[in-house]
């Protein structure tokens, strides 16, 4: 259906300006004249050629998803219709993916889909986690606090996400510049050193000479080292989407020094996190726990999950198989356990959450002063060293000559 771009003013002569899906022209006008609007102009929006090339298109961002669904909640609790609801945050947008996405979302429930049916056909905006609450929502009445419960957690799961990239990013930047002043030494800086130790017509130290022989390797084979990292990255990346490669990957992150210990706090921040959301917004234990161990992030936290719950469908409790685990700490275990016995499990894993939360800051915290010194030591060792290896026959002529 056309959209055509307009320019109004209301009759307190306020100009206001914006979009609308019209099957012609003079439908167009007659919606704008049924909301007591003088129009002023009225044209069809131009197309957008990259219209249909998907990579091109903006992301849909956590943020996005988050207004959204605070917005959304409040209308509801308001008393607005589904469909109104969703007309209005759809031109409210200002991502143009996100718009394209609500707008077909408001057709399905207009055509007599449910909210969560709709939103089922768009899984990389709305995952099993987001749709499968919204269902549950939609049948207990209580549509609006499963969206602000919805909101609460995104909100939540990005802050921790984001802490985590913090963590890797800085040491990963720092590593990346020393190895492109160092490329850049070698390849552009040590052939101009070369050139004038030739002059001395002697033999150079052991340390001078490995740099010199490093310069002609590098320099002389550049493309080949080029294409040969670029094939082992994409290599990499296949067997880490590959099933055993996902797992043998994901199980040696876990058993990393340091890092290791920090993906496990992560991990249980977020199965308490996501667990104790659905538990409360009444999906059953079954299948919230079937969920969790899709979004887990992780295939050996996946399968304990997935064993967990073939566990409790034989009538254990939650804390039974996952006391055999060794990525979920008794303490936690005990206060599950706690949970379940006085039948506020929710409550619990909220508040384990919450305190998982602030252990990975602290991890966080810990790991990025541990890190500052190695960086520097790193750093001053390979450019320092190099510098050093180039100054010695200089240092050696200096010496000869006095």
């Amino acid at each position: 259906m056309p959209v055509y771009l307009w320019v109004a003013e209301t009759k307190k002569g306020r100009k206001l300006k914006g979009e609308l899906e019209a099957a012609d022209e003079r439908i167009a006008l007659s919606q704008l004249k049924r909301r007591n609007l003088t129009v002023k102009k009225l044209k069809p929006k131009p197309k957008d050629i990259f219209e249909n090339v998907s990579w091109l298109q903006p992301k849909v961002k956590s943020k996005d998803i988050v207004i959204f669904t605070r917005q959304f909640s409040t209308m509801i609790d308001a008393g607005l219709p589904l469909v109104q609801g969703l007309t209005i945050l759809a031109e409210q947008s200002e991502n143009r993916t996100f718009k394209t996405i609500l707008k077909e979302i408001t057709k399905d429930v207009e055509g007599g889909s449910t909210l969560a049916e709709a939103m089922k056909k768009h899984p990389k905006v709305f995952d099993e986690l987001f749709v499968n609450l919204v269902a549950a929502g939609e049948v207990g009445g209580i549509l609006d606090t499963i969206l602000r419960r919805l909101a609460d957690y995104i909100e939540k799961a990005e802050k921790l996400k984001k802490r985590i990239k913090g963590a890797m990013t800085y040491p990963l930047v720092v590593v990346g510049i020393a190895i492109i002043v160092i490329a850049v030494i070698l390849i552009f800086v040590i052939p101009v050193f070369e050139d004038m130790f030739k002059g001395f017509g002697a033999a150079l130290p052991a340390p001078t000479q490995l740099v010199v022989n490093m310069s002609r390797f590098i320099k002389g084979n550049f493309i080949f080292i080029f294409i040969g990292l670029a094939i082992a990255v994409v290599a990499l990346k296949q067997y880490r989407n590959s099933k055993q490669g996902r797992k043998s990957t994901d199980a040696l992150l876990l058993k990393v020094p340091i890092f290791g210990e920090l993906l496990r706090k992560v991990a249980v921040a977020r199965f308490t996190r996501t667990l104790g959301t659905m538990i409360q917004s009444g999906v059953p234990i079954l299948d919230s726990l079937e969920i969790v161990a899709k979004t887990s992030g992780n295939v050996i936290l996946e399968e304990i999950i997935y064993e967990v719950r073939g566990s409790i469908a034989e009538g254990q409790t939650i804390a039974e198989p996952l006391s055999e685990t060794d990525i979920f700490p008794g303490m936690v275990v005990q206060m599950i356990s706690v949970g379940e016995a006085t039948g506020a499990l929710d409550t619990m894993l909220g508040k384990i959450a919450d305190f998982y939360d602030d252990e990975v800051d602290a991890a966080v915290e810990a790991l990025t002063s541990m890190l500052e010194p190695l960086l520097m030591l790193f750093l001053g060792g390979s450019i320092g060293g190099l510098v050093i290896a180039m100054y010695l026959p200089i240092f050696q002529m200096a010496a000869a000559m006095g």
